[in-house]
């Protein structure tokens, strides 16, 4: 290496190389001397048709060589601006019992936050952002900024109320989840229930359907984003199937008629200066994507979160 000293960083050398780590940060189990942790959350057992989000963690990192250190755009440069690590998996060891594989998520994520690191993530189904609230938020409810095709608020589902529909409705009545901070965008699809949604409205979520955001684009959403989010402790939450099923293809629940990969990176991007306290990118399902581009989007949108992330961290410095 000595002919290129710019490879000393292994962040730097050629992305065929290495290990596959998420965007080939440092690999370490301990949350000492970091600032963000990059965390796997394969589990897909609050899924209601198909499974397969087991897998997204680990095809994410090996797309993830892909990203690069800096953002062209926003100029923000993540593993210059803090200590970013990742700290591996917060996987399940019983797995079969539903409420328990939560349980053992959450306790994952309260170590992360008592050390004081701040996590991004990447699932796994959308059930995992609960016990990922359970972790970070039990001192105080978090705002969201969610992208996603459905709300998430459902209620119960062939006898159980932790499936990846409901995360955001327990996370309400669990007192983690600010109902009035909170805006889900690019909702749509077709429904069994007109009413299944009602909870968003009526606790006072702030929801984006498709077509409001097609009559509104993407700076006017951005600014109800900022309006609605405040200067409070705010989420990110990034479900794949909140876009297109010609972008994001490799999912469990592909909604027709989405967002484009271009408008999540803006809305994403628009959360800079925000109060963010974590993220994630979910429901990537490698097995129905041979080509492997859904997770190469999951592992884009991720380094989208750990960009404005990353600088609200070190903002708060």
């Amino acid at each position: 290496m000595s002919d290129y000293p710019e490879f000393a960083d292994p962040m730097a050398r050629p992305r065929y190389t290495g290990l596959p780590t998420f965007m080939r940060a440092p690999y370490q189990e301990h949350l000492s001397d970091i600032d963000i942790a990059l965390v796997g959350v394969p589990f897909d057992g609050g899924v209601t048709n198909r499974p397969g989000a087991r897998h997204g963690p680990r095809e994410i990192r090996n797309q993830s060589s892909l990203m690069r250190m800096a953002h062209q755009h926003s100029k923000i440069a993540p593993f210059a601006a803090c200590r970013v690590a990742d700290v591996g998996d917060a996987w399940v060891q019983k797995p079969f019992g539903l409420e328990g594989a939560l349980d053992e998520i959450g306790n994952f994520y309260s170590k992360i936050h008592q050390a004081g690191v701040v996590p991004v993530s990447a699932g796994g189904d959308h059930s995992v952002t609960l016990p990922i609230f359970r972790g970070i938020a039990k001192d105080r409810p978090v705002g969201m900024v969610h992208i996603d095709a459905h709300c998430d608020t459902g209620d119960d589902y062939l006898g159980s109320k932790f499936h990846h529909g409901a995360p955001f409705r327990r996370a309400v009545e669990e007192g983690l989840l600010d109902p009035k901070r909170t805006i889900q965008i690019g909702i749509r699809g077709p429904l069994n229930d007109l009413d299944i949604w009602k909870f968003s409205h009526d606790s006072g979520m702030r929801v984006v359907y498709i077509e409001e955001f097609y009559e509104l684009g993407v700076k006017a959403v951005i600014e109800e984003i900022r309006r609605v989010a405040g200067d409070g402790p705010t989420y990110i939450s990034f479900d794949v199937d909140g876009l297109d099923p010609v972008y994001a293809p490799g999912t469990g629940t592909p909604e027709v008629g989405g967002l484009t990969t271009l408008e999540a990176q803006m809305l994403v991007r628009g959360c800079q200066g925000l109060n963010l306290v974590g993220g994630d990118v979910v429901e990537v399902a490698p097995p129905f994507d041979p080509s492997g581009n859904t997770a190469l989007v999951g592992a884009t949108m991720m380094f989208e979160i750990l960009c404005v992330v990353a600088d609200a961290v070190a903002a708060r410095r």
